[in-house]
């Protein structure tokens, strides 16, 4: 933190010299007069009913945490022009906190007020240090990643609580059986103009976009509303009692709002009893700095660093708390306002912050000249935005299931809390997940050894046997994440194939893409794992993670875990299974003699070509004998590798040796007649060599194949072509990376 406020004083005096002061002070003058009357409205509404004669010192903790927070962001963020304010969303469980402590004590005046104000304030705190850790500890993409139904329908469900509410604070009594009454003359004019003004303000904002709206038509409303009253004849007093102006409550300045003495007044018992809210509050806050940050990169076209904006917000809450203010976040309108006008400066946030500041020391005497209609008009104007966020815009581009998530979630908030909305909302998507997630089919691949070979080198009848009976071996490989809704269809599909007379002799299931497995999955395998042993059919298993395969040892009968396969990738178990079928083959002695003719006849064409490869080979050795150079390996020494010298072209005249790749997967098996050369080719790259049994090589070095070009073109030549005919026929396009 202390670097970042390096960076901030550098950056300061650079911009306070730059041509962005004149935009700085323009963009954070309007934001923060936007954010001044915004605040007023939502320490009013917060700090109503029981709270009443508190409101003044409400609205006081309110504009201190903003004034707080928001110049304590615009020096850490790592957006430069960033506005922080109380999040709307806030605002209602702030408004039920203090209505349920009411509620709770059953009491008026000072207690009740300290105990709410503290209670706000430990939320303040408690979240506060959680937004620190979690930029501190780098844990932001635990908390991003938030489902788009949920967070829209928690969007809509407090812009509708937001005009409900709003409504109620203008004096409107809420509930079906009064619903007649709102049209009553008495009843008419104490809402009407609150709602006309938001309805207005809202769209002409959306339609121009000034920033100048809000505050001057904020102060026109005013200005109106006392003219209203003048000629009315109705004094301010007789407006105040009528509730048609607010009432101040505070003796002088708003802030401080509490004192160290004041503690004495807190009811714990009430306090403790607000837990569950406390935490929906750390909840809703979490959401609402997500939802901000990521709000702000899509506006701005810009990527953040979330750790760091979890910091900055963590940080400036704290501070807010201590100070006895509240929570506040970034304020993506406001925010984007510094980028459009030019003004990406942190004066600009604090020129805001200021604004709000120099309200503080006003005193209440402010607040009394503040129309309750005003107030209720911007609650609406808040409100319905973020319904047009959350359900309209929504309605728009979303298919029906994510919609019909959004709307239960509205539904919920607004007839039984925000805590059950979002978390019946969580539960609808979590539904919605797991269905849709156990329709995606877990099988990545099925194929047989007739389609798919190891890498291992085979003689011809080897080969030939593998492509008549390959389909005894039945190949399955997995994907994606395995658990109770996907297991069962899985071992359905298993099952089927084991069914009938082309029951499979070996059984290969590939874990290389799978990513998890839950314990539902482990249990549905091993049923399956058993009834595939009574069977008889081998079960060969690649790639398996060391969780499943304890799992597997603790939940099968030792007997069954014991004939299972266990290979470490997909090419070693395809060549246990190839070598089972190969064995069962020589020791079936039920095959008749015409079914082995038939194959010696089948492969006879093969053999010649391979004999006469061979003896091509030998001639070319003989002839090459002067050039090469001898080499013995014995089993497991590295033939070629990354840390040993360039040897050259290597012919093998005896024995078998293996390529592998980086990651240790054997690529193919040389064998007798095989060269091993440098080469890039259109496969995979292999970094090194290793002999399988002891190897005997012959070596044409760098220097003895200039020689050789250069005396004998034609015996050159012959060796290449040789190369190039047994590459194409014999093995895949696999070859050295040359570390040139």
């Amino acid at each position: 933190m202390t670097s970042i406020f390096r960076e901030f004083g550098s950056e300061f005096r650079e911009d306070i010299l730059s041509e962005k002061t004149i935009p700085a002070l323009s963009a954070g003058f309007t934001s923060g007069l936007g954010l001044l009357v915004a605040e007023v409205a939502f320490g009013s509404f917060i700090f109503s009913g029981a709270l009443t004669p508190y409101t003044s010192q409400g609205v006081g903790l309110i504009l201190f945490g903003n004034f707080a927070a928001c110049l304590l962001v615009a020096l850490v963020s790592g957006y430069r022009g960033a506005i922080a304010g109380l999040p709307t969303a806030l605002v209602i469980i702030m408004a039920t906190i203090a209505a349920t402590i009411a509620a709770t004590m059953d009491a008026h005046g000072e207690a009740l007020f300290v105990t709410t104000a503290s209670a706000l304030i430990i939320c303040a705190l408690a979240t506060g240090v959680c937004c620190f850790l979690i930029g501190r500890f780098h844990l932001a993409n635990l908390v991003r990643f938030i489902p788009y139904p949920v967070a829209a329908g928690f969007v809509a469900g407090i812009g509708g609580t937001v005009c409900l509410g709003a409504m109620s604070l203008m004096g409107v009594e809420l509930g079906w059986h009064e619903a007649a009454s709102f049209l009553e003359p008495s009843v008419l004019w104490t809402w009407l103009p609150g709602a006309a003004y938001g309805i207005v303000l809202y769209i002409a904002v959306k339609r121009w976009g000034n920033v100048l709206i809000l505050p001057l038509s904020a102060v026109a409303a005013i200005g109106g509303y006392h003219l209203t009253l003048g000629a009315l004849d109705i004094s301010g007093e007789e407006a105040r009692v009528m509730g048609l102006l607010l009432t101040g409550t505070a003796d002088g300045n708003l802030w401080p709002v509490l004192f160290p003495a004041d503690l004495v007044h807190v009811n714990w018992a009430a306090m403790a009893g607000q837990i569950p809210n406390m935490l929906a509050f750390m909840l809703i806050a979490f959401i609402c700095v997500t939802m901000n940050i990521a709000g702000l990169e899509v506006a701005a076209n810009r990527e953040l660093e979330w750790n760091r904006e979890f910091r900055a917000s963590g940080f400036a809450t704290i501070f807010a708390g201590l100070g006895g203010g509240t929570v506040a976040t970034l304020i993506v309108p406001s925010s984007l306002r510094s980028k459009h006008l030019k003004a990406t400066t942190r004066l600009t946030g604090m020129v805001a912050a200021f604004v709000v500041g120099i309200a503080l020391f006003f005193g209440d005497g402010m607040l009394e000249f503040i129309p309750t209609a005003l107030v209720g008009g911007i609650l609406v104007f808040a409100g319905i935005g973020m319904l047009d966020e959350g359900l309209v815009r929504s309605y728009k581009r979303l298919p029906w299931v994510e919609l019909s998530i959004i709307l239960v979630i509205f539904i919920i908030i607004i007839f039984f809390g925000l805590i059950e909305g979002v978390g019946a909302g969580m539960l609808a998507t979590l539904v919605f997940f797991v269905v849709r997630l156990s329709r995606v089919d877990p099988i990545k691949t099925r194929f047989t050894c007739r389609e798919h070979h190891s890498s291992k080198a085979r003689p011809i009848p080897d080969r030939v046997i593998l492509l008549e009976e390959g389909w005894r071996v039945l190949v399955y490989q997995l994907r994606g994440y395995i658990f109770f809704g996907s297991a069962a269809p899985l071992t359905d599909h298993l099952k089927s194939s084991l069914e009938g007379s082309s029951r499979p002799t070996c059984l290969m299931l590939d874990f290389a893409s799978v990513s998890g497995f839950d314990f539902s999955a482990v249990s549905v395998l091993s049923r399956f794992l058993q009834a595939t042993n009574k069977a008889g059919v081998k079960v060969v298993l690649s790639a398996v993670p060391e969780q499943f395969r304890s799992d597997l040892e603790l939940n099968l009968p030792a007997p069954v875990f014991a004939d299972l396969v266990l290979e470490p990738n997909e090419d070693r178990a395809l060549e246990y299974c190839e070598e089972t079928i190969i064995a069962k083959w020589g020791k079936d002695s039920t095959m008749a003699d015409n079914q082995r003719a038939a194959l010696l006849e089948h492969v006879a064409d093969d053999l010649e070509r391979h004999l006469q490869r061979q003896i091509h080979f030998e001639d070319l050795m003989e002839e090459l004998h002067k050039w090469l150079t001898p080499r013995n390996y014995t089993a497991d020494e590295v033939l070629v590798g990354p840390d040993l010298p360039l040897q050259g072209l290597q012919l093998i005249i005896s024995g078998r040796a293996s390529a592998y790749d980086c990651a240790g997967a054997r690529l193919y098996q040389f064998s007798p007649g095989d060269a091993i050369w440098l080469a890039h080719t259109q496969g995979e790259q292999a970094t090194s060599v290793v002999a399988d049994e002891a190897c005997y090589t012959m070596v044409l070095t760098p220097d003895a194949q200039c020689r050789l070009e250069k005396k004998e073109e034609r015996l050159a030549l012959k060796l290449y072509r040789y190369l190039i005919a047994g590459h194409l026929q014999v093995k895949p396009a696999i070859g050295l990376e040359d570390p040139e």
